[in-house]
């Protein structure tokens, strides 16, 4: 008997992989939690049936959240993620030993210690001493706090769920006020593709850009992603991530990446029409 893992990724779109194995279920106190053993693209984690992780995939989510503000300013030392329950994010940046702390915040304390069982390829450095893990609401960690950050990581799912709050006006704000005068805001910004991500995502640049004084949008293709297109915003208060960048700093690190170059950071900034008249509307 062939099993098989089936995403509606709208009402009108499912996406299909066969699967080995249905490696764990759980429901949490915030959500369901899934491991699967795929043929093609291996280990794949869901949340309440909607893809977050693959092993074939990941590197390139990872990539373009975490080396492109890096990139921007190499001098970042203090960063916040929220999300990112399964520590990519965080893997990507303990690769860069001139950042001194790295606060965690995840609501679901599940999601981190199932990764960690089951995902230990993306989780491999939760436990890097400049980590901090909090298992806590983001929102409510954001407005709390009294410590300022170089750079903030939104690794969030889908504005449904425990991500609903994380695309708020209210919270973005809260984000700008933990920031320092040279702060970076990078948000998982949805995909254009789909009239339902799209107008999720229209809505989060236009709250985003009334707060910043530089707000812009790059893409990149991960291909179990709704339309495979999809997209990271991209805010600061001091930084052009195309026409102020040097790569001097970042090139002499010697990084090697499976996905992020520094010329792809450039074409990356560089939108298709159909997503610059939707932001623009």
């Amino acid at each position: 008997m062939e099993l098989w893992y089936t995403e509606e990724q709208t009402p009108n779109v499912r996406f299909s992989m066969r699967i080995k194995e249905h490696l764990y279920h759980e429901i949490s106190p915030f959500q369901e939690i899934d491991f699967f053993d795929t043929y093609e693209f291996g280990r794949l984690f869901t949340l309440d049936g909607i893809i977050m992780v693959t092993e074939k995939d990941e590197f390139i989510y990872h990539d373009m959240i975490s080396h492109v503000p890096m990139a921007v300013n190499p001098s970042i030392k203090n960063v916040l993620v929220i999300g990112g329950g399964d520590g990519g994010t965080v893997r990507e940046l303990c690769r860069y030993k001139t950042i001194e702390r790295i606060d965690m915040v995840e609501i679901d304390e599940r999601v981190v210690r199932m990764c960690q069982q089951y995902f230990p390829q993306t989780a491999c450095e939760l436990e890097d001493e400049r980590v901090s893990l909090y298992f806590e609401d983001g929102i409510s960690f954001v407005k709390n706090s009294k410590t300022s950050y170089d750079l903030i990581l939104v690794d969030s799912t889908d504005p449904i769920g425990p991500g609903e709050g994380l695309f708020t006006y209210d919270f973005y704000q809260d984000c700008f006020n933990r920031l320092t005068e040279e702060g970076i805001l990078i948000n998982q910004h949805e995909s254009p593709y789909y009239p339902v991500n799209a107008r999720e995502m229209v809505k989060a640049h236009k709250k985003i850009d009334t707060l910043f004084p530089v707000s812009m949008v790059y893409q990149f293709h991960v291909p179990t992603y709704p339309s495979g297109h999809w997209l990271f915003g991209f805010a600061s208060k001091k930084f052009n991530p195309v026409n102020e960048i040097d790569f001097t700093k970042w090139n002499s690190l010697n990084l090697k990446t499976k996905y992020y170059n520094p010329e792809l950071h450039v074409g990356c900034f560089a939108l298709p029409n159909y997503v610059k008249e939707l932001l623009n509307d």
